[in-house]
């Protein structure tokens, strides 16, 4: 099988998100710039973002050395919310005037016990995980809903749905995403934004290479019987957008090897 790096590099070109304009938050690394890749593999226009410049042009230069258009977005999404508007009208200038896709990817994991948490990554926890996609959603979707179009993907877990002994807020940021998703299709979707989300199950990126072994045990037992690549999640965030997937409207796919739903040992 390929590794992530391999298939994003040997992405096929095609035109099925032509003419379209997509913010990924947090790209400059793993789900994201996965997303970004695939999404500019299909003819979107992507605006890269993360906290750090370097390596969201690094990411815009891969994309477009591919053949792609992307541009740089720095965002930081510990931002207050009135930064965050701030952010989201900048992202709308850089598109052009108009955003067609949102997908709220950014995100922080910190995990262990409940006593064990520290403050700032409690507060930091709420922040990227639940405010800043609350904040972003209330910025961009009025709009889309004005014109009649426009898709918003949330990035949830497979851990939302199960109960762990580590990372209790982690996991409920996530929960929390996926009931968004639900409210948001429910407030939006007549008006003809398409709320999705999709939750992962345990992935391989850079920022938890140091758990390659705790990841390869967790899904040793599942049907695909590895862990997820960020490509894998890339793929069902595109159909999301697409106009494939017109008819989906609140829903959260489980891209996850089948970890929540069988075991085969």
């Amino acid at each position: 099988m390929q590794s992530n790096h391999e298939v994003l590099s040997t992405l096929p070109r095609d035109v099925r998100l032509a003419g379209r304009t997509a913010w990924v938050t947090g790209s400059t690394s793993g789900i994201g710039e996965a997303v970004a890749h695939v999404l500019a593999a299909s003819g979107a226009t992507v605006l890269v973002s993360g906290r750090d410049a370097d390596r969201a042009d690094a990411v815009v230069a891969a994309i477009t050395g591919a053949g792609g258009t992307a541009l740089p977005l720095v965002a930081d999404l510990d931002a207050p919310p009135a930064q965050l508007r701030e952010t989201a009208a900048r992202a709308v200038e850089l598109a052009g005037g108009r955003l067609d896709v949102l997908v709220n990817n950014a995100g922080v994991y910190p995990v262990g016990a409940t006593e064990d948490l520290a403050d700032d990554d409690l507060d930091r926890l709420l922040a990227v995980n639940v405010r800043a996609p609350h904040v972003l959603v209330g910025a961009l979707a009025p709009a889309m809903a004005d014109r009649g179009e426009g898709a918003v993907v949330t990035i949830g877990s497979w851990m939302a749905r199960v109960g762990s002994p580590f990372g209790a807020l982690y996991t409920a940021t996530k929960a929390a995403a996926e009931q968004l998703t639900r409210s948001w299709a429910a407030e939006y979707g007549p008006r003809g934004v398409r709320v999705t989300g999709v939750a992962p199950g345990a992935t391989a990126t850079p920022g938890n290479a140091d758990a390659a072994e705790v990841l390869d045990a967790m899904t040793a037992r599942t049907v695909a019987g590895r862990p997820v690549r960020p490509v894998d999640v890339a793929y069902a965030v595109r159909w999301l957008v697409s106009d494939e997937a017109a008819f989906v409207h609140g829903s959260s796919i489980d891209v996850d090897g089948g970890i929540l739903a069988a075991r085969v040992a």
